[in-house]
């Protein structure tokens, strides 16, 4: 993983990287350089010479062969992570800020066994955990998105959540392109300063089963 300034000069692209910021305002301008930058020292981690990282369908990456990733933004960070694995099909990172989500969107992200698990929660920490299980479903989409190109919505997923280990496990239940109905994936996230950071990788079905069983 790498991270990246949105809030610096712009950062300098590669190739045709540069088409996708050419109607763009500045702000989006340096947010895009930015988590291209941090796709490209991800790239240098693993000990490849940075490439360019185009866009696609609905502003979606679009990786080099032999490689996979995801870039996710705030105003002040953009982070990015890369992987060469040929067992990891997609990744999906989503980094968001840490606070409450207000009670009025949380029917919006939350499944009804969720509801009950964020009423199992104290009262302070209801809308905190809401916000993280926003920030897991937006990456479990971004991963999916990379396979499927199909938009679904945060009631398609479902999450349960182990707060002791940063450790989430869930399923995508829609019948989806090339994946089917029912997927399962698992992931891991963090609390970085003031930000939560959720990442989903998503492997080959029988290493994803694998992970599910720990």
């Amino acid at each position: 993983m790498a991270w990246a300034d949105p809030r610096a000069p712009m950062a300098r692209l590669i190739g045709d990287e540069v088409l996708a910021i050419e109607h763009e305002g500045a702000v989006r301008a340096r947010q895009f350089g930015a988590g291209r930058a941090a796709a490209h020292a991800a790239m240098e981690q693993l000990g490849h010479v940075p490439r360019p990282v185009l866009q696609g369908t609905a502003q979606a990456p679009i990786w080099p062969p032999g490689m996979t990733g995801s870039i996710s933004h705030t105003d002040r960070d953009s982070l990015a992570v890369v992987s060469d694995e040929p067992d990891i099909l997609a990744l999906g990172l989503k980094i968001g800020t840490a606070t409450g989500l207000e009670p009025a969107r949380w029917p919006e992200v939350s499944r009804i066994a969720e509801m009950h698990w964020l009423a199992s929660l104290g009262p302070s920490q209801r809308g905190h955990f809401a916000m993280l299980l926003k920030c897991i479903k937006e990456a479990a989409y971004k991963a999916q998105f990379q396979i499927t190109e199909t938009a679904i919505t945060y009631q398609d997923i479902e999450v349960t959540i182990d707060l002791g280990r940063n450790f989430f496990k869930g399923f995508l239940l829609p019948d989806l392109p090339g994946i089917g109905a029912n997927r399962p994936f698992a992931g891991r996230f963090a609390l970085l300063s003031d930000c939560f950071v959720a990442g989903v990788e998503w492997r080959n079905q029988a290493e994803s089963n694998h992970v599910l069983a720990r």
